[in-house]
């Protein structure tokens, strides 16, 4: 399916206005503060759904970004976790659940939430987290560890504070992972995941993570500078008009201001 085609359909499910042009910068979503990522890859497939908006790799077949908004009114008891391929990509374009058969055994890793099933179990669109476009194949330690952690950080503030909490996330390809076992080589496993949280009062943190970052690691110890994330997803995060210069969010996180943020490229674990 081609990108606007998913775009157009998600944009008139939702009843949003965009401009004329098929420009990512011009994709208006309540999803994005200060505008959506913009440099992906122009065959990306655009799908805005009700609870977050993303762009959908055809090649690795999962989303290069994603972006969600948090809110006390989002967050709710837990659910049942009910796999399905993304119904407005072609077959071709998105992972079925069958793909991940095998995978936990042979590589450790989970089908891992990019927008979190906790923060949208209280909207009655939280299915729509078990679409494997919103899905990633994503070490069983980090995904129970410190990346689950940091998704409580994030529904834990919006609940405390009774605001909106942005997450923008996304995979990191930079050095080559064993494939899927089910699939073709081309069924890749990120080496590393970015996530940028923000609030509308101009408060940000960022954060890289190896996929073989240990489980009991501290999320807090992955932060990295704004420009580290933009340089190595290769992505512009906040392209709009009114970008604040950024205060820290690392406090309303749970890391403390001391923690040094991590010179750019190292990784956690790295002498």
């Amino acid at each position: 399916m081609c990108a606007a085609r998913s775009w157009i359909a998600g944009l008139a499910l939702l009843g949003l206005a965009t401009a004329a042009s098929a420009d990512v910068a011009n994709l208006h979503t309540f999803h994005c503060l200060y505008g959506c990522p913009v440099g992906a890859p122009a065959n990306d497939d655009l799908v805005v759904r009700e609870i977050y908006t993303l762009a959908s790799n055809p090649v690795t077949k999962v989303a290069d970004w994603v972006a969600y908004r948090v809110t006390p009114d989002t967050i709710g008891p837990s659910q049942q976790r009910i796999w399905s391929a993304d119904p407005w990509l072609a077959s071709d374009e998105t992972l079925r659940p069958e793909d991940y058969d095998g995978a936990s055994a042979a590589l450790r890793v989970d089908r891992g939430h990019q927008a979190p099933l906790a923060a949208f179990s209280g909207s009655p669109f939280w299915l729509e987290t078990d679409i494997l476009s919103n899905i990633t194949p994503q070490a069983s330690a980090l995904n129970e560890g410190a990346w689950q952690r940091l998704e409580a950080r994030e529904t834990a503030l919006a609940l405390s504070a009774n605001t909106a909490v942005y997450v923008l996330t996304g995979p990191l390809f930079e050095r080559l992972m064993a494939a899927l076992p089910a699939g073709p080589a081309l069924h890749r496993v990120p080496s590393g995941y970015w996530k940028v949280v923000a609030t509308g009062d101009g408060r940000m943190t960022a954060f890289v993570f190896d996929q073989e970052t240990p489980r009991n690691a501290d999320y807090c110890a992955v932060r990295a500078p704004l420009d580290e994330v933009v340089l190595r997803s290769r992505l512009v995060l906040f392209p709009g008009p009114g970008t604040p210069a950024w205060a820290p969010l690392d406090a309303a996180l749970g890391c403390a201001a001391p923690t040094p943020v991590r010179p750019a490229g190292e990784r956690l674990g790295q002498p």
